[in-house]
C-alpha cells in the first residue's frame, strides 16, 4: 500500500509519545485535584444514542444540525459518536438508579468527536476532560466548581487565565428576556451574518457569541440576560459571586457568555486566555437543572464544566521523557541469555529498563544514549561467573561492580 494512502482523516490526529506525555501530566493533575474535592472518575461509552444528544442538546444546535457523527448500525440502531460528554453522563446516572443515592460527583477523560470545521486546538476527534456532579443544590456548588476549576489549573501551572462568570437565566425570566432579544436582533437582521439570521429564531443567545466583527459591531447596546434576572436567579448569582469573592478566586462578569447547548441555566463560565487566538477559551461550563428531568428522571440540580487536552496542552508546551532507568549491555552471545534474566529482575523491582540487543558493544552504547539511559548495566562472561554486574553512571561515568540487589538500591536511592 502506497504511503500516501496511509493519511490520516482530516482532524483527526494520532496521539504520539510526546504529546500523551503532556495529556499525562494534565490528567494526573486532573485526578489530584478532582481527588480533593471527593470526585470520583467514571468510564463512559463512545457510542450512545443519537436520540440522547437530539433530546439533551437541542436539534437547533450546531452540534447536532451539522457536527454529529451518526450513523444506523447493522441492527438498525440509530446511533452516533458522543460529541460531548454531559448528556452521557445524565444517562448513566439514570440508567445506574442513582437518583436516590446522595449527590454524585464524576469525572471522566476521554475522547468526543464533532464534524466542526478544523481551527487551532480544535479537532474533530478530541481529547476532553469532563465534571459533572448531580445533587448540586444552589450557588455553594457553583462556587466549588468554580473554584476547582482553577484549583486544576493553577496545579498545571497555566498562568494569564481569565475566569468569565454570567448567568443565563432560567424558565421564568429567560422566555422574556428571548422576546427582547429576538425584537431587537430582527431590527438589524440585514447586518447580520447567515448563520446569525439563523440562529434568531432557533437559538437567538447563541447569537451574542458570535466571533465575525461585523455582527459583534451591531451587539454593542443588545439586551443581556444578566440585566434580565427575576429574584431566584439574582439571589443565586449575588451567591456565587459572594462565595468566590470569600476564596479569591479571581473572576470577571462576561454578560455575553451563552454556552453553545440548549440545557444550560443560571451560572455559565469560561476559562480564557489571549495566546490562542480568537477561539481562546480553554475550560467552560455552566448549570443544567432541567437536564436529568428532560431525560426521564426526577428533578435534579447538576453543574459541570470540560476542558479540551489538545488546547491545554499548546499552553503547556512540551514535557521531557523521563529517559529509562538502566540499559542492559551484554558482551559476547555467552552473556545473552543471562542477561535477560538479570534485565527482568531489573523489571521486578519497578525499574524501567532497555536491553541493547546484544552484539556490538559500541552500537550498544550508543543505543543506551539514545534512550537517555540513567545507568548502564555491562554483563558478560565475567559477570556471569562472579554474579556481579557492572555499572556505570552515565551522567558521571563511575562504574562499579555490584549484585543485582545492589544495582537496585544503588538506582531506587
Amino acid at each position: 500500500m502506497a504511503a500516501k494512502s496511509l493519511q490520516s482523516i482530516r482532524g483527526i490526529h494520532d496521539g504520539l509519545p510526546a504529546e500523551v506525555r503532556v495529556w499525562q501530566r494534565i490528567e494526573t493533575a486532573a485526578r489530584k485535584v478532582f481527588g480533593t474535592y471527593a470526585f470520583s472518575e467514571v468510564r463512559l461509552p463512545i457510542l450512545e444514542p443519537t436520540e440522547l444528544f437530539v433530546r439533551s442538546i437541542g436539534e437547533a444546535t450546531d452540534i447536532v444540525s451539522k457536527e454529529m457523527y451518526s450513523f444506523t448500525d447493522q441492527g438498525g440502531d440509530n446511533i452516533c459518536l458522543r460529541p460531548e460528554g454531559t448528556a452521557g453522563s445524565v444517562r448513566a446516572y439514570l440508567q445506574g438508579g442513582l437518583t436516590r443515592s446522595g449527590t454524585q460527583r464524576w469525572f471522566y477523560i476521554g475522547p468526543m468527536f464533532r464534524r466542526e470545521r478544523p481551527q487551532k486546538g480544535r479537532l474533530r476527534q478530541f481529547q476532553q476532560i469532563g465534571v459533572e456532579m448531580f445533587g448540586a443544590a444552589g450557588p455553594l456548588e457553583d462556587i466549588e466548581m468554580l473554584a476547582m476549576a482553577h484549583a486544576f489549573l493553577t496545579e498545571l501551572g497555566i498562568t494569564g487565565l481569565t475566569i468569565e462568570v454570567n448567568s443565563l437565566g432560567c424558565a421564568v425570566c429567560r422566555p422574556g428576556y428571548r422576546d427582547q432579544l429576538v425584537g431587537y436582533l430582527k431590527q438589524r437582521a440585514g447586518q447580520l451574518c447567515e448563520t446569525c439570521n439563523e440562529r434568531i429564531e432557533k437559538n437567538p443567545m447563541r447569537v451574542l457569541d458570535c466571533k465575525v466583527a461585523s455582527c459583534q459591531a451591531q451587539l454593542g447596546d443588545a439586551p443581556e440576560m444578566v440585566g434580565h434576572l427575576c429574584e431566584g436567579c439574582e439571589t443565586h448569582f449575588t451567591g456565587v459571586k459572594q462565595g468566590l469573592d470569600a476564596l479569591q478566586v479571581p473572576y470577571r462578569i462576561n454578560a455575553r457568555i451563552v454556552r453553545g447547548l440548549d440545557y444550560y441555566n443560571r451560572t455559565a463560565f469560561e476559562i480564557v486566555t489571549d495566546q490562542l487566538g480568537a477561539q481562546g477559551t480553554v475550560l467552560a461550563g455552566g448549570r443544567y437543572d432541567g437536564l436529568v428531568e428532560e431525560l426521564g428522571g426526577p428533578a435534579t440540580q447538576a453543574i459541570g464544566f470540560a476542558a479540551g487536552l489538545e488546547r491545554l496542552s499548546m499552553l503547556l508546551g512540551e514535557t521531557e521523557a523521563a529517559g529509562v532507568d538502566v540499559a542492559v549491555v551484554a558482551l559476547g552471545d555467552a552473556a545473552l541469555t543471562y542477561s535477560l534474566k538479570q534485565a527482568a529482575l531489573l523489571r521486578s523491582e519497578g525499574l524501567s529498563v532497555v536491553h541493547c540487543g546484544g552484539g556490538n558493544a559500541k552500537r550498544q552504547f550508543r543505543v543506551a544514549d539514545r534512550e537517555s539511559a540513567r545507568c548502564v548495566v555491562v554483563i558478560g562472561e565475567n559477570e556471569m561467573h562472579t554474579g556481579l554486574v557492572t555499572l556505570k553512571d552515565m551522567a558521571t561515568g563511575n562504574q562499579h561492580e555490584l549484585s543485582i540487589a545492589e544495582v537496585v538500591q544503588a538506582i531506587s536511592g
